[in-house]
């Protein structure tokens, strides 16, 4: 079935004809001159070190990587991103190949984001005093070379603050939130963001495609994390916003493997909180009731 066709019935099953008319909006133009609270300025480089989630950041159209260029662009900077996410890696691999994948490439910028794997693998992690010392390194060398550091809080592991792993998180949190503002580097706290976007008594992952690993809802939240800690004010991350919801080129992969701009995806989940469902569980509930099971044949 075609994705019109089929966001056709699904809205007239939900009650409402908006989901089907986004497919095809263009994005607004940007800004003709750069802001100047700002921090990052026209022509600048940025490089995006972190591990799997920074580098499907930088590789799905709707990551945090992408749109936190574009959402510059939607305020009239130019930005050229340098990502360097490498899947699995903890403190230890992302300061042993500082040199070769950030400080070699002269960026103006280093965003950090380092610490899901450090706690999430265990005893095969990073103990919180050994992460200390290696985030202070990479921090510490990268300003040595004049390149300005952003540092990410740890995303959430698992969409419930309490769990074992979350709890153990707070404390490498803690650090990088101290650390951030003894070497005054902009701090961008996407953990605290992700748990106060998280709507209580949704059942299913809200932010995340497993827990971990960030949805398109996910990659926004990261995204405006940043460019608020980069300076951006509310009024020019809803233009940074108003700029992705209309992209074309950004697909968001739902579990029935149709691609929807991210305006499509935000309407269901509207459609979803309504009735306190994540849009995974809401799809597949919808997709029940448009799509019966087949009753088992007859032996």
């Amino acid at each position: 079935m075609k994705l019109i066709t089929f966001l056709s019935a699904l809205s007239l099953a939900t009650g409402g004809p908006a989901l089907a008319q986004a497919a095809t909006a263009a994005p607004p133009a940007a800004a003709a001159q750069a802001p100047e609270n700002v921090a990052v300025k026209n022509n600048e480089s940025i490089s995006f070190m972190g591990d799997s989630i920074t580098a499907q950041g930088a590789s799905m159209p709707g990551g945090y990587v992408r749109l936190v260029i574009s959402g510059l662009k939607a305020n009239g900077i130019t930005a050229t991103p340098f990502p360097v996410g490498i899947g699995g890696q903890h403190s230890t691999e992302m300061l042993e190949r500082l040199e070769r994948d950030v400080l070699s490439k002269n960026p103006t910028w280093m965003t950090l984001s380092c610490g899901v794997n450090d706690v999430w693998h265990g005893e095969k992690g990073v103990p919180l005093e050994s992460y200390k010392a290696k985030i202070t390194a990479l921090v510490d060398q990268a300003q040595a070379a004049g390149v300005k550091v952003m540092i990410l809080t740890a995303t959430m592991i698992g969409e419930t603050p309490d769990n074992p792993n979350n709890v153990k998180l707070a404390a490498y949190n803690d650090f990088l939130r101290e650390l951030a503002q003894t070497k005054k580097c902009p701090l961008a706290d996407v953990n605290a963001d992700m748990q106060a976007a998280i709507k209580p008594g949704i059942t299913g992952n809200q932010l995340t495609s497993d827990g971990v690993h960030m949805n398109p809802f996910g990659d926004q939240v990261m995204a405006a994390g940043v460019l608020r800690a980069f300076g951006l004010n509310e009024a020019q991350l809803q233009k940074a916003r108003d700029y992705w919801i209309a992209m074309p080129e950004i697909a968001c992969n739902v579990p029935c493997k149709l691609e929807l701009t991210l305006r499509q995806y935000q309407e269901l989940n509207e459609l979803a909180t309504k009735e306190n469902l994540s849009v995974s569980n809401y799809l597949q509930k919808t997709l029940a009731s448009l799509v019966p099971p087949k009753s088992p044949e007859k032996p």
